[in-house]
Order: structure tokens, then sequence, then C-alpha cells
């Protein structure tokens, strides 16, 4: 009985050897369709229901998916290889099948403002390496980074320029040239990030350009002027400056403690109007506006018939001008006449009567 264990165990040692190291060749009765650019394997051979019913479905299924599987490695190595970075990488050529997407693939990153620069300028990168050596550590350092050579910031002594001032702190105007550097950097890294996805950046004042328009200056203009601590209000303006446009309005909001009866009361109407079952009419707003649309339709049937355009020429001869009651006259001179008289109250009021005629 020992025996016969014994024999088992070496029998299943040696078929567990064997499939570990099985060979790479697979035969198949029909060749797999590949489709490597998607990394896809086809398998339309037909399968034995006897052989699926007789072994473990488990083991069955595994046996397929490793035969399949080796034959997919065997293409992927059928294609041009190429070394990066102490590895082997296969080029994949583009995808045959087409798969279903719930959402378009992702456009490609735009090119960077460096990248256009380089592209017009015919700039290639080129791959440096990350050591270099420093004559004055006398080793090999980082090119970049912590400890990288040529190390200018850890200098203990620095040469003061001829043309610079004897009394500037040069270790400070370093360190500000430094932090200036990092936040022009990064205030490009956000650029192209916003112009990547398409975000309009907030205005910044008046920016450095060739030529400046007139809305740049007058949006400088505005910031300028809206800089001050009273945000702008006791600034002085220039004799024909106009005033600023889109200044906006101050938000006035209620005092945190005040008088609670006010805000009860508005709490009950509020809960008022929402449980009314018809719409609150505010009956004097409604009536004013109808007033002002009569108002302005007569308006403009008036205008239409060019009634506007009566008694406009007062200090014609032989017209009727403006009296004294504001309305204008069929005949009667005003005030101002050719022939220097005043006119009557009835020329003043659109009588008939004439008015009284002055020496002439």
């Amino acid at each position: 009985m020992a025996a016969c264990s014994v024999e088992e165990l070496l029998a299943k040692a040696e078929q567990d050897e064997a499939e570990k190291l099985k060979s790479i060749t697979v035969k198949k009765e029909l060749d797999l369709e590949f489709d490597i650019g998607n990394l896809l394997a086809s398998d339309k051979n037909r399968l034995e229901s006897r052989d699926f019913r007789e072994q473990k479905k488990e083991d069955f299924l595994r046996s397929l998916a490793r035969d399949n599987t080796q034959l997919l490695i065997n293409e992927i190595w059928k294609q041009p290889t190429e070394r990066v970075d102490e590895a082997i990488v296969t080029k994949l050529p583009d995808t045959v099948t087409p798969l279903p997407r719930e959402k378009p693939p992702p456009k490609p990153r735009p090119p960077t403002k460096w990248e256009e620069f380089a592209r017009l300028k015919g700039i290639q990168n080129k791959k440096n390496t990350n050591l270099v050596w420093d004559e004055n550590a006398k080793d090999w350092r980082r090119r970049w980074g912590y400890k990288r050579a040529k190390d200018d910031t850890k200098e203990w002594l620095i040469e003061v320029p001829v043309t610079a001032d004897p009394n500037e702190d040069q270790f400070a105007k370093r360190a500000t040239a430094k932090k200036e550097r990092v936040a022009k950097n990064e205030f490009n890294r956000l650029k192209n990030i916003a112009r990547a996805q398409k975000v309009k950046l907030p205005g910044v004042g008046l920016t450095p350009v060739a030529q400046q328009c007139k809305e740049d200056l007058v949006r400088a203009v505005s910031v300028a002027r809206t800089s001050t601590a009273s945000v702008g209000r006791f600034q002085d303006r220039l004799p024909k400056e106009k005033p600023p446009k889109n200044t906006g309005k101050k938000r006035k909001f209620e005092p945190l403690i005040g008088n609670f009866s006010t805000e009860k009361q508005k709490q009950l109407d509020l809960l008022n109007l929402m449980n009314g079952k018809k719409p609150k009419l505010d009956i004097n707003k409604a009536v004013d506006n109808q007033i002002r649309e009569e108002k302005r339709e007569e308006a403009a049937a008036r205008y239409k018939k060019g009634a506007g355009k009566k008694g406009r020429r007062g200090n014609m001869p032989g017209k009727g001008g403006k009296g004294k009651g504001g309305q204008t006259g069929k005949s009667g001179g005003g005030k101002g006449s050719k022939f220097g008289g005043q006119g009557g109250k009835s020329g003043g009021q659109g009588g008939k009567r004439r008015g009284k005629l002055g020496k002439h």
C-alpha cells in the first residue's frame, strides 16, 4: 500500500514537472486568428464534448487557455523588437478588431509651447547621461537634483561682480532668483495644463506683449484703480475719464443678531406663499406694467404717424412758437420770433387767436 502511494506521488511529481516544461509548439487543426494590436487570439477549432465531459471542466479550460496563450506569445515575438533600459520590448502593430467603447478614445495631448518651438526650429531631444564629472568634487555626480554637479548653492563665498552694488547681499539675490525661476516654471506648467483642457485663465492685469490694445489698457487701469485699500472709492479720476464698467454690486446681508420678529414674519410669509394653491399676484405691479405697456404702444403709434414732428419750427415766420404753457400754438409768434413780439396767451396754448405783435 505504501509502495503504491509512493509510485503515485512520483507519477504526480513527474506530471507536474511536465506541465511546467511544456513545449512552446502547439498543434491546432485550424490556425488561430490574431489581432496583435489588441493582444487578441480567436480560436475557431471545434471542442470535443467527450473530452470536456471526461476531464474536469477547470482542468480542460486551463489547458485550452494555456495553449492559446502560448500561440499568442509566439506570434508576439515574431514582431520587431528593441531594447529599452535593459529590457526587450516589442512594437505592436495597429489594431484590426474594432472594440466598442462607452466614450470616444482620448485625444492626443496637444504640444506645449516648447515642443512647438522645437518643431519649428528643428531641435531634437538628445538623451544625456544622468552622471557628469564634477571638477571641484573630483567625482561623478548627478546632472540635476540633490548633490548635483557644479552646485553653486553650497558655496560659502561668492565673488561680487564689478558692475554690482558692493553692499548688495549676493546670497539673498541668488535665493530670490531661484524662487522666481521655480515660480515661472510652475506658472508655465499650469498654463500648459489649462490650455490642454481649454480652460479660460483669469485676467492678470497688463501682460507684456508687443502691442497693447485699448481693452487691455482699460482693464489694467481698472485693476490698478481697485487695488487700493478702499477698492478705488476715494481714488481721483482724470478730467475725461469714463466710469468703469461691470464693477458689480456690493452684496448686503442681514445682521446675524437683530429683530427676531422680522425674521419670523419673513419665514411665515414664505410658508404661506408655498402652501397657497394660487400664485400670489401683485395687483399694483400688474397695473403699472399694463399702463406702461399702453403708453409705449401709444408713443410708437404717434411716432409712426409723424405727430412728433409738429411744432418744431417755432422760430419760422408765420408759425406758432412755444408759449408759457409749454404747448404749441397754430398762430402767433413765441418769444424770440422774427418779428420780436411775444406770443399771446392763446398762441401759447394752441388757440386760434393771434398774439399781440410787437413793434417793428
